[in-house]
């Protein structure tokens, strides 16, 4: 699949955007690359901060609409050059994501997808510990999926989750992983929305 297919899949499916009504608008931005064995996805994980809900999860760079961001876009364009130094008004949009509410926190997170012509360095800010490249045929993979306790606000909980081949780093759950699976399935055709 290359990143014309991508964004043909993802001009092709209609954007539901929910309601902001009491909800914190914020917005990410997921990163395609093309890898030896097809396309990837760029996640990062998390550094451990106190008083942060996704403190140490892994995650897609991005966060709160500030009021210096004209439109959630900017919101994660700015974001994604303040965690990781990488400048997306160069880079190549290809769609966008379904809204997605937060289960437990009050929060509506917009999902832009940029394709990258190759993996450019990254300068990784004090908010992040690790990013990493995980192939798209990884995260489709059936026997990859799984029920896992994960902690949240003090406690375990079990949520659906994507286990990944990278050692060391935790199961990949909550709004990511609802916005992996939406991905996954427009590039399947589908018109999920969770």
């Amino acid at each position: 699949m290359t990143l014309d297919d991508i964004e043909q899949r993802l001009a092709g499916m209609p954007i539901q955007e929910s309601p902001a009504a009491g909800l914190v608008p914020a917005a990410v931005a997921l990163l395609v690359a093309a890898g030896p064995d097809g396309p990837e996805i760029l996640f990062i994980e998390r550094a451990n901060h106190p008083g942060d809900p996704w403190s140490g999860d892994l995650g897609f760079p991005g966060g709160k609409v500030e009021p210096v961001d004209a439109t959630p876009q900017a919101a994660a364009e700015r974001e994604t050059v303040e965690e990781l130094g990488l400048d997306l008004r160069r880079e190549r949009r290809l769609g966008r994501l379904a809204d997605i509410a937060g289960a437990h926190l009050p929060v509506q997170v917009s999902c832009f997808v940029y394709g990258l012509a190759g993996k450019p360095p990254l300068q990784l800010s004090a908010e992040v510990r690790d990013a990493f490249w995980v192939p798209l045929r990884e995260l489709a993979e059936p026997a990859r999926r799984l029920t896992a306790p994960v902690r949240f606000g003090g406690e375990t909980l079990e949520r659906p989750a994507i286990r990944l081949t990278q050692a060391g780093k935790p199961v990949l759950w909550g709004i990511t992983y609802r916005l992996v699976i939406q991905f996954l399935a427009r590039l399947a055709g589908q018109d999920e929305h969770l």
